[in-house]
């Protein structure tokens, strides 16, 4: 009696809450709709729903490639409304007005309920704290310092080769060479995606941090994570590195709500499990920063990132907080290790699909790189037009940061493409979505490097934002093409390739970044000496 008697008790509270969630989530929302204070009920909606719920944005998300659904949208308009506060733009010509030098836009409030403790470059939103982080870490990836350190580059290219050389089979015949028929499966031993990654984990440790991972020594991503405690443990450091990027893509949208239900939604397992690789990640780079502040501290002088982080040139020390010079820390080796990986994955694959033009790029490196050179000096390669091409064609095709950056109009408004948008409005354009405007790019679903040559070429480089634009466009894109440029070089020049059968595609899987699957391919050592094997 007395459970009856409580449930009839508890039926009110739980119709009053059922009222007060449907009140401020649903009514509240589309009577805001309806008064339309910012005038944005002019712009077409992404679903009847988005103009007063981030819900239909979200679930385009879930479905893997956001990017590339806004896309096909967009064909039909330059803008869309996809969220209640919220606008999509799919003209190229938006770019100045949202990324460039003179824009008034800021980062938008997302990089605020995203970040830790401390702001680092990619996510500090305040103006003059952003221009502080910048002059400090410029001498650091200024060009000339990251030449000095291309010894590094080379050395994990030619540890990556070590384990190439070892599992290399036999030439491919010219229907396998060509694509035309598949190779036999057994020689399908390379898993060229991950090895990529190793490389450039590998690659941004060394410089960053003077720290020898080991990657492409051992084949695995084995490292140690360390605790606040002291304590350590082992961990998969690509499998704490994605996942935290994939939770926010699809719960971030709602910025208010976000820090609740960022917490909330770890009682289901499928997100429970991207939280605890969240804590991973930090431990392992709680363990990186650690580590080299004992070598530091004991008198080691070392030219790379964390020094640039502690003291400029001339010894003076820079007296940061440990917070921040740890967050610094992790984004060089997220965004450093991340993008460039997809970047030299996504370009051999692209090269391995259109034997024409790996062929023409061949002959652009054989004509300069000796026949026993086993990694490209890259005063020789950095030069080569149809190289550079290959590679920004690459990112074009398929940008390793796919979707739009957020950024947010100043309170005052701003215009774009010609109208006024009012203050505090979240703008954005993807990456993909400009680099498939077809009134640039024709052909854009193509991949064509040609297209980058000559005058022409240059005049299609403002609307090649892989790097996004303006400045807070990313600081590190010399380190990637400086690993770019050599790994690919050097791949082309020494081995030869094949996918799994004819018409593979590469898995993607949107998140911030467009992140790959599994790339398995049949790999074989070019025969130089004697032409084409």
């Amino acid at each position: 009696m007395i459970t009856v008697l409580s449930a009839f008790s508890a039926a009110p509270y739980a119709a009053g809450l059922a009222l007060f969630l449907l009140g401020y989530f649903l009514v509240i929302p589309y009577i805001e709709y309806l008064r339309d204070p910012k005038g944005l009920r002019r712009y077409p909606n992404l679903t009847p729903f988005s103009g007063f719920s981030a819900v239909p944005f979200m679930i385009m998300a879930s479905r893997g490639f956001r990017s590339m659904e806004l896309t096909d949208l967009h064909k039909k308009n330059p803008v869309i409304r996809t969220g209640p506060n919220q606008l999509s733009y799919g003209d190229v010509r938006a770019i100045k007005d949202i990324y460039g030098h003179n824009t008034k836009c800021i980062k938008d409030p997302s990089y605020v309920v995203t970040s830790g403790t401390h702001y680092n470059l990619a996510d500090v939103v305040d103006k003059p704290d952003h221009a502080r982080k910048r002059k400090i870490l410029s001498a650091a990836y200024a060009l000339k310092n990251l030449e000095t350190w291309e010894y590094k580059v080379t050395d994990k290219v030619q540890r990556m080769f070590k384990h190439f050389d070892k599992v290399c089979t036999a030439p491919a015949s010219a229907e396998v060479a060509s694509g035309k028929i598949a190779p036999d499966q057994k020689d399908l031993n390379l898993d060229l995606r991950a090895w990529t990654n190793f490389f450039t984990l590998d690659a941004i440790a060394d410089i960053g941090l003077s720290e020898k991972l080991g990657f492409l020594d051992s084949g695995t991503d084995l490292c140690i994570a360390e605790r606040k405690d002291g304590s350590t443990y082992e961990t998969n450091l690509r499998e704490a590195l994605y996942p935290t990027a994939r939770k926010q893509s699809l719960i971030v949208w709602n910025y208010e709500w976000y820090p609740i239900i960022n917490k909330l939604v770890n009682v289901i397992p499928f997100f429970g499990r991207m939280q605890t690789s969240a804590d991973n990640w930090e431990n392992i780079m709680w363990r990186r920063g650690n580590e080299r502040l004992r070598r530091y501290e004991a008198g080691e002088k070392l030219e790379d990132f964390f020094q640039a982080l502690m003291e400029d040139k001339n010894g003076n020390a820079k007296n940061l907080e440990w917070g921040e010079v740890v967050a610094e820390c992790n984004i060089m080796m997220n965004a450093g290790s991340v993008t460039t990986a997809v970047a030299i994955a996504n370009v051999m694959y692209q090269l391995i699909r259109n034997p024409g033009t790996l062929a023409k790029l061949r002959e652009e490196l054989d004509a300069v790189l000796d026949e026993d050179e086993v990694v490209a000096d890259y005063d020789k390669v950095k030069h080569l037009p149809y190289l550079r091409a290959c590679l920004d064609e690459s990112l074009r095709i398929f940008p390793p940061t796919s979707h739009g950056l957020p950024r947010e109009t100043p309170a005052e408004g701003t215009n774009i493409l010609g109208e006024w948008v009012a203050g505090n409005t979240t703008v954005s354009m993807s990456a993909l979505v400009a680099h498939r405007d077809e009134s640039v790019f024709p052909n854009a679903d193509q991949y064509i490097p040609e297209r980058w040559l000559g005058e022409e070429g240059k005049a299609l480089q403002p609307y090649l934002i892989a790097f996004s634009a303006g400045a807070r466009s990313c600081i590190g894109r010399n380190i990637s093409y400086l690993e770019q440029t050599k790994a690919v070089a050097s791949m082309v020049h020494r081995y030869d390739f094949a996918l799994s059968y004819p018409g593979w595609e590469l898995k993607r899987l949107e998140t911030m970044n467009l992140i790959l699957g599994e790339m398995p391919v049949k790999i074989w050592r070019r025969d130089l000496g004697a032409g084409e094997a």
